[in-house]
């Protein structure tokens, strides 16, 4: 990684910008994932069956049914954006998990086990055969567990382990969603046998799903509902993509750290009007940026595609980083390729296949090559200078292809960085690295610009 981009030997005074000028509309979000706890902490007193899954958006299905969903990876971002995930973890590698396996399921697993300590200590008014999560200040225990996790073995192996934390009594359903290769002669982004004949599986697994919630809950699942739900997800993905699309502007009326905040709607919330409003607003606030010529960097000088997970620890503070030195980060992997990316998709008429569909083309569910392409026209769409690479140490299927990515992007005559951190660890993150290799990014680019 350090031979990326070369560090000078000595630097002059760095970081002297203004911080990030962040969107207002986002403000809105938080209190729809407020409003999302609070209806989960509730749920046992409000006699709803609760599902806890992990992976991709598949809580259409959950809504559609009135169940409760727990998003695994929410739930540990959240925590450790409110850095209140240290115990937990801490507790994970007690019980001999390794601190790099992936820290979204060391997080929730750590929270379980403190549980059941307190359980078999009697604290709390907990019991072995419910135990609450007191520290997880009301989640309530699962009813069913569903595991829907593309490209990535651990989310899977956290599921089952959540499975026996739980006394191997908990339903549970396993929707595999296989990686695309790519390796056929008419393979390609959404196109090929390969593409048609995954997309039918996946489907034909989603119907089982619907049959599993039904057997568990003695109930009908109702499609209609289900169709109803996509069509609000369908119009917020909708609006999303067009408030990217503006983000074309100089200076980019919004960033790649505008658009992180805003990843919940699109990824575990209920698909109701609330979700449409959120994305109408975003997209009026960039409009009008756009009209006034506001940036969300002042100043914007240069332009970054971010590559990788975000560290949930820093949002803010990597923000604020980036603006300091007029770089505008306008676009990345994990917001621009993900979450109903592709909403043309979606028939509401009959969703499930486009559902499908949609679940495929998660990011780092295709071979290199593929995911390498859509990146490129992504730095072309939004003229980016350099690519930036966070090098999450614990999610290593979102950082497998990344030196093949920072390549191509030197090939295109693009500056390429690499930083290390995590998605809910704070230790692998060292402000001091990305300082310095930050700084050596915008001279390579700056020389770049005066050899121009």
């Amino acid at each position: 990684m350090e031979n990326v981009v070369a560090i000078p030997a000595s630097r002059p005074a760095f970081g002297n910008g203004e911080g990030a000028n962040k969107l207002k509309s986002t403000r809105f979000g938080s209190k729809l994932v407020n409003d999302y706890w609070s209806g989960v902490f509730a749920a046992k007193e409000q006699g709803k069956k609760v599902v806890w899954y992990n992976g991709t958006y598949i809580p259409p299905f959950f809504h559609a049914h009135d169940l409760v969903w727990v998003h695994g990876e929410a739930w540990s971002a959240m925590l450790a954006a409110r850095h209140r995930e240290v115990g937990a973890q801490a507790r994970g590698e007690q019980r001999g998990y390794d601190r790099e396996l992936c820290s979204y399921a060391r997080t929730h697993i750590g929270q379980m086990l403190i549980e059941l300590d307190r359980a078999r200590s009697g604290e709390g008014g907990a019991s072995l055969d419910d135990p609450r999560i007191e520290a997880m200040l009301k989640l309530p225990p699962p009813d069913m567990i569903v595991n829907a996790y593309p490209y990535c073995s651990s989310g899977q192996q956290w599921d089952d382990i959540t499975y026996r934390v739980f006394g191997k009594k908990v339903p549970m359903f396993t929707l595999q969603i296989p990686l695309l290769w790519g390796g056929r002669q008419d393979a390609g982004y959404m196109q090929g046998e390969e593409w048609e004949q995954r997309s039918r599986y996946v489907a034909d697994q989603l119907i089982e799903l619907t049959k599993f919630l039904e057997a568990n809950t003695g109930r009908r699942f109702s499609f209609d509902r289900l169709s109803e739900s996509v069509s609000y997800i369908k119009k917020a993905a909708e609006l999303r993509l067009e408030g990217m699309e503006l983000c074309k502007a100089r200076p980019s009326p919004a960033s790649f750290f505008d658009w992180i905040v805003s990843i919940a709607p699109m990824s575990f919330l209920p698909g109701d009007q609330n979700i449409v409003d959120y994305f109408q607003g975003v997209k009026d606030e960039i409009e009008q940026r756009v009209a006034s010529g506001e940036g969300a960097v002042k100043g914007e000088k240069y332009r970054l595609f971010f590559d990788g997970m975000m560290n949930w620890n820093k949002v803010g503070w990597l923000a604020d980083k980036f603006a300091q030195v007029n770089a505008c980060v306008v676009a990345g992997r994990y917001t621009h390729m993900s979450f109903w990316q592709e909403p043309q998709l979606l028939d509401l008429d009959n969703p499930v296949l486009g559902m499908a569909q949609n679940y495929l083309v998660c990011p780092n569910n295709h071979g290199a090559p593929i995911i390498i392409g859509e990146i490129e026209k992504l730095c072309d769409k939004f003229e980016v200078d350099g690519v930036v690479c966070h090098a999450s140490r614990t999610c290593r299927g979102m950082t497998n292809a990344q030196f093949l990515i920072a390549n191509s992007a030197k090939k295109y005559g693009r500056q390429a960085m690499f930083f290390e951190g995590d998605v809910a660890d704070e230790s692998f993150y060292k402000d001091e690295l990305l300082n310095v290799r930050l700084e050596a990014m915008v001279e390579a680019m700056d020389a770049r610009r005066r050899a121009a």
